[in-house]
């Protein structure tokens, strides 16, 4: 039976995408609204209520006001924003974080849709606190870099079109410095860790990609070493195709990893690197910020929805 699907906020760089990769989909009825009456709220109402399952690709506060708009409806979300990344009735939308969390997916009401960040963090810390390696009382430092186009509209045209008077000329740069990101309660919440994390995003010249970096102390952990822990990544993954833990040896080959290297793909890379003591582990997670960690993400929600 085909499903309709309208995504609110399709003229964005995450509602683009996800418009293209489902165009050509025979078993969806594509809702779409003019670039002219997107912020026609009746015209849009009437989407939002129409729609099996909305995508909501908006500022946090659009997003809400969505939900509201149709929740009495019957209509189905999937929410892209933070608005509801912690937030109580919304099942959490990475599907690989949680045994059984593909099936809560599957018959979900409300999704959120993870962070880009946080799905490169939540996807190295969650298997080691499952695992009971990583004290969830351990103090967690996350240094991340993702492609720029992770900034959106503005942000693409700022990096790409050096005559405007915002361009930005950094071939590289740290933000966030109040360390206040909006990813980080998700990640907290999300990996079972009573302290926030220090988290310092960076952002490069690259369009797509995203690197992800925990820096651990095999000492503070429970009896962790760098073999139990890419152990325990290995078992929690298995059995799945889109998360990929890379074997030591290869890692141990590597003279630098590429951050655009999954670029253009909805899979993730998860390497354990470490001193050759095992003193000191750094976890990295390779990624496409606008793939695992936005559109592609979203897509992959949507497919597990419609087998409900």
């Amino acid at each position: 039976m085909t499903k309709s699907v309208f995504i609110d906020g399709e003229h964005g760089t995450t509602g683009l995408q996800i418009a293209e990769r489902l165009a050509a989909r025979d078993d969806i009825n594509l809702l779409s609204l003019a670039m002219e009456d997107r912020r026609d709220n009746e015209k849009r109402t009437t989407m939002l209520r129409d729609a099996d399952i909305a995508i909501l690709c908006l500022p946090d506060d659009a997003a809400r006001e969505a939900v509201a708009l149709a929740e009495d409806s019957g209509t189905r979300f999937i929410d892209a924003s933070t608005a509801h990344r912690i937030a109580d009735g919304w099942i959490y939308g990475f599907a690989e974080s949680e045994p059984g969390q593909r099936e809560k997916i599957i018959h979900a009401q409300n999704v959120t849709n993870p962070g880009c960040y946080s799905t490169g963090a939540i996807a190295l810390l969650r298997p080691l606190t499952l695992a009971g390696l990583l004290p969830s009382t351990y103090p967690v430092t996350i240094n991340a870099v993702s492609g720029y186009s992770g900034g959106g509209k503005q942000m693409i045209a700022q990096m790409e079109d050096a005559t405007r008077d915002d361009a930005i000329e950094a071939p590289y740069f740290a933000y966030a410095l109040s360390l206040k990101h909006k990813h980080v309660p998700e990640i907290k919440v999300r990996s079972d860790l009573t302290l926030d994390p220090i988290f310092t995003p960076n952002v490069g010249r690259f369009a797509q990609g995203m690197l992800v970096n925990i820096p651990l102390h095999a000492d503070a952990m429970n009896g962790a070493s760098r073999e139990t822990i890419h152990q325990a990544l290995a078992a929690h993954y298995a059995d799945q195709d889109i998360v990929e833990i890379v074997p030591n040896a290869v890692t141990d080959g590597l003279a630098r990893i590429d951050p655009t290297e999954m670029a253009g793909t909805d899979r993730m890379k998860l390497y354990v690197c470490a001193r050759e003591d095992g003193k000191q582990i750094n976890l990295i997670a390779s990624l496409d910020n606008l793939g695992k960690g936005a559109s592609g993400a979203a897509v992959q929600n949507l497919n597990l929805m419609l087998q409900a």
